[in-house]
């Protein structure tokens, strides 16, 4: 299922073009060098990277505490039909409230983003990265649900390593095109967007059913991880 985190990092990377997108044609790059300018672009990256693997440490670390408590196909099953039931009710799942700690630790990212979005050392870009990580998206989120699933420290943070991947190749033509990037088959993709997380959503469950389909949903696969995990111990 490692794959649906590249997915989701493409898709997000179109669905969220609004929020990510400035950030990523702000960013102060040195437009008189185009090696410079493509290392700064790196290090912006590298950022993000970081940010969404270790973001993957936590929730795969939390999957993990799930597995102990043999909930692995359950959480499988839920993942998917979590990420459908979003797509579907999108309103409903809007007017979940954030906690105040939550909101006021969002202010705090955007407050020190803007700070460093002014700024020019040669940690800026990794830094404005590493906070542009942390912005609320909807996709991020679902592939946060996708590093639970994976009930494992090592997977869940490389689901979402997989993840950042997948947003790196459109914020990128932002940054080298600029206007030039917004063409009508970038509206075309986001319409793509919601069918094609259902899908990723199906798959999760199909996942957790073990319904042994090759590839697809394996018989016991998640069971049998358990039982070899345990032997090793």
């Amino acid at each position: 299922m490692l794959y649906t985190a590249f997915i989701l990092g493409f898709l997000g990377s179109l669905h969220c073009l609004g929020m990510c997108g400035p950030i990523a044609f702000m960013l102060p790059l040195n437009r008189q060098n185009q090696v410079t300018q493509f290392f700064q672009l790196m290090s912006y990256h590298l950022g993000r990277l970081t940010t969404y693997t270790l973001i993957g440490v936590f929730f795969g670390l939390l999957g993990r505490g799930f597995e102990l408590f043999t909930f692995q196909q359950h959480l499988s099953i839920f993942t998917g039909v979590l990420m459908i039931s979003i797509i579907i009710f999108p309103k409903l799942f809007a007017k979940l409230p954030f906690s105040k700690a939550i909101h006021q630790f969002l202010i705090k990212i955007k407050s020190e983003l803007g700070k460093e979005l002014q700024q020019k050392k040669k940690n800026t870009f990794f830094l404005i990265g590493f906070l542009n990580g942390f912005l609320p998206c909807g996709l991020l989120y679902m592939a946060i649900l996708g590093a639970i699933a994976t009930h494992n420290i090592f997977y869940g943070s490389l689901y979402m390593l997989l993840f950042g991947l997948g947003t790196i190749p459109l914020m990128s033509s932002i940054v080298y095109l600029g206007k030039f990037t917004h063409f009508t088959f970038y509206n075309y993709f986001r319409k793509i967007v919601p069918i094609a997380v259902i899908i990723i959503g199906v798959l999760f469950i199909l996942r957790g059913l073990a319904l042994d389909i090759p590839y697809i949903s394996p018989a016991n696969s998640i069971s049998n991880l358990a039982e070899h995990q345990t032997v090793c111990k």
